[in-house]
């Protein structure tokens, strides 16, 4: 990491971390996240600092998500898919950066983040779980892993398992993008504040708490489109396996159930399945850090699969859009292979505990 990937200043009782590669939409890598980490536990305990704040350099978003370049270029090398796979790059950069999710999830002061722009992945690990989540006119949040035969990782199973009804499992499942409005009903923000108005409330957050700066700028956010459409989706997606899903969002007989059946279908069928899982198995845990532990289990089962090489040579490196996934239909996809990105790690756990 170069000093000005992250911006990390304390002033006027604000702890500021700016994430500065514009270029790439402030993609995070490995040294961002370390460093945010420590700026965080050191100013947990700073009387000088009353609130931190987060922001994204530049005017496309606040964070694109993780570096996929990188975990391409690691992903590629390795084949056996074994529990060692945590050691590599990646691996150890996915358990520092849900470590930081954690610290985010149970941070003792006000932690605001401006969520303007793109919001994706890894920038909803570091959103998502903070106290005071600000969105604009100009967010597009999305858990996009499964277009790239990835699962939805950094604590983005733990939000979209307790979106209204079952608004997570279509956003995971077809990758759609949520407006303010849809990320403020789906649990995935809190506040809606107009672009324009956010150099103001950054200012105001300097002399007032969190609060009080926040009520002095925020608005209603616009209707959230997913709820109007909560109830074809609640009538879709409330089954236990991908083609049950796939079968009701093709009867249905409304355009936008047809339109996500499409999207859904040219998913990575593994990733598909392993998501459904992982969401369903996310709703069921008592805490955030419990679903880590198994995000990481799947990340590193990930890691060495076929899809997520696939998934990003197709999106990201030739740009084709047109990967091959292997298995290539729903019904090739065996429960084994399933089962196997569940698959324990023993001494390579996570192993992350709740704080009571």
């Amino acid at each position: 990491m170069t000093e000005s990937e992250v911006l990390i200043d304390k002033r006027d009782g604000l702890g500021l971390i700016t994430l500065n590669r514009p270029k790439a939409i402030n993609a995070l890598n490995h040294p961002m996240a370390l460093a945010i980490s420590a700026a965080l536990q050191v100013w947990a305990d700073d009387d000088e600092v009353r609130t931190v704040v987060v922001t994204g350099a530049g005017e496309r978003g606040l964070c694109a998500g993780g570096d996929i370049v990188a975990i391409h270029r690691d992903a590629s090398a390795l084949h056996g898919g074994s529990p060692a796979d945590a050691d590599s790059a990646t691996g150890v950069f996915w358990r520092d950066e849900y470590i930081l999710n954690a610290l985010i999830g149970r941070y003792p002061k006000p932690y605001v983040v401006v969520m303007d722009g793109i919001v994706m992945g890894g920038g909803v690990g570091l959103s998502g779980h903070g106290s005071h989540r600000i969105v604009t006119e100009r967010s597009k949040i999305g858990m996009p892993e499964v277009g790239i035969g990835f699962v939805p990782d950094v604590g983005g199973t733990y939000l979209l398992a307790r979106a209204p009804g079952e608004i997570g499992t279509h956003v995971a499942l077809t990758t759609a993008r949520m407006s303010a409005g849809d990320a403020i009903a789906a649990g995935f923000a809190d506040h809606y504040v107009a672009s324009e108005h956010i150099p103001a409330l950054l200012e105001t957050l300097r002399t007032e708490s969190a609060e009080i700066a926040i009520a002095k700028f925020a608005t209603d956010a616009p209707e959230s489109e997913l709820v109007a459409q909560q109830d074809w989706i609640d009538a879709c997606y409330s089954v236990d396996t991908v083609e049950e899903i796939v079968d009701r969002l093709r009867t249905h007989g409304s355009p936008e159930a047809a339109k996500a059946a499409t999207e859904l279908l040219a998913k990575s069928p593994v990733a598909l399945k392993v998501t459904l899982r992982s969401l369903r198995a996310a709703r069921a845990a008592k805490s955030l850090e419990a679903v880590l532990n198994e995000e990481y289990r799947v990340s590193i089962a990930s890691l060495a699969s076929h899809d997520l090489v696939e998934g990003i040579r197709a999106q990201v490196i030739d740009k084709d859009r047109n990967p091959q996934w292997s298995p290539a239909t729903l019904a090739d996809v065996t429960a084994e292979q399933v089962d196997a990105y569940f698959v324990e790690l023993g001494d390579k756990e996570l192993g992350l505990e709740a704080i009571k």
